[in-house]
């Protein structure tokens, strides 16, 4: 296939760092064994980071940005994968080290693909995205190391945001009380309608500095870091967990080891580089058990390629609410 497509290309010229739409052909693309026609992608976090400069994320360049995309196989040469068949995509490389989903045309290799359940369209499962897939690995987790509905409260962080909104949408339909923090308290009624029970201000908050607070949390999903991360593990309950996803208010954590050793209090971390196996599980539980029951809702807009370079600020300052999916072919 040698016809050309659009894309949404990173560079670098000398110390800038910006995007924009360029005409390739299946040749500029890094290589890979698979050769997929891109439906849908998202914008994550990381996405803006990498396509604005504002955190080191492409490792080479250029680059086609976008961690995520789902779409059709037209080219494959691994007896895994055949023409026609849907698949999705997240993370794997994508965008750090080769090119990613903005653009009509991506070449990946077949490890990094997961075939989409039938029930599950290619729109649907990058409405999910590495969001939708980080909050359901996130709980999966916490529930593995004992987490159940009957212990208490848990407290989501960075509550409006992709990964918060579904967090919250998941563990409300799974029995639940859920308190989001947030530091926008306009969207209160849009955290209570998926679920949330309380909503608290983040710009209020007293976080202490004791070693150990009250315990108020029998478990929490921080995308933060920094200051809340710390809070929440000196006001975590006896055996409670704390699922660490993102990194948004700051990479320190500045805590000690009292809750650890006093309260067995875990602290878990959420990585998206997984077996094929549970990488399969996963994407099969969004399908069934953990598919979230307010989609429509969480997905707040939808963009084409070339509104792409319009979007990305909003996510810098912290502005966006719930998921964008990007529209490609």
């Amino acid at each position: 296939m040698t016809d050309p497509f659009q894309a949404y290309r990173i560079h670098r010229d000398d110390s800038t760092v910006a995007g924009r739409l360029e005409t390739l052909t299946v040749d500029d693309l890094t290589a890979g064994n698979v050769l997929v026609r891109v439906e849908y992608s998202g914008i994550n976090y990381k996405d803006a980071l990498a396509a604005t400069g504002a955190g080191r994320i492409l490792r080479r360049f250029p680059l086609v940005g976008g961690i995520d995309l789902t779409g059709e196989i037209i080219e494959s040469s691994d007896a895994r994968f055949k023409p026609g068949q849907k698949v999705a995509a997240l993370g794997g490389g994508l965008s750090e080290t080769r090119d990613g989903g903005y653009a009509e045309l991506a070449r990946v290799d077949a490890d990094m693909l997961v075939p989409l359940p039938d029930s599950l369209e290619p729109r649907t499962a990058m409405a999910l995205g590495t969001a939708g897939f980080t909050a359901a690995l996130a709980i999966h987790r916490l529930e593995r190391n004992g987490q159940r509905a009957q212990d208490g409260p848990v407290l989501v962080t960075g509550a409006t945001g992709g990964v918060g909104s579904i967090a919250i949408d998941l563990l409300s339909a799974r029995g639940y009380e859920v308190v989001a923090l947030t530091g926008k308290l306009d969207a209160s009624p849009y955290l209570e309608s998926l679920g949330a029970s309380t909503v608290l201000d983040r710009t209020t908050l007293e976080m202490g500095d004791r070693p150990l607070e009250s315990a108020r949390w029998a478990g929490a999903i921080d995308n933060l870091g920094g200051d809340v991360l710390a809070w929440l593990t000196r006001t975590t309950q006896p055996w409670g967990n704390i699922a660490s996803v993102g990194l948004a208010a700051s990479a320190e954590l500045h805590t000690t080891v009292m809750p650890f050793i006093l309260r067995a209090v875990s602290l878990l971390g959420v990585n998206m580089e997984l077996e094929p196996d549970l990488r399969a599980e996963i994407w099969s539980r969004l399908a069934g058990d953990l598919r979230p029951r307010h989609l429509d809702k969480i997905v707040t807009r939808e963009v084409t390629l070339a509104e792409l370079p319009d979007c990305f600020d909003a996510y810098l300052a912290a502005q966006a609410v719930g998921r964008t999916i990007v529209r490609i072919s």
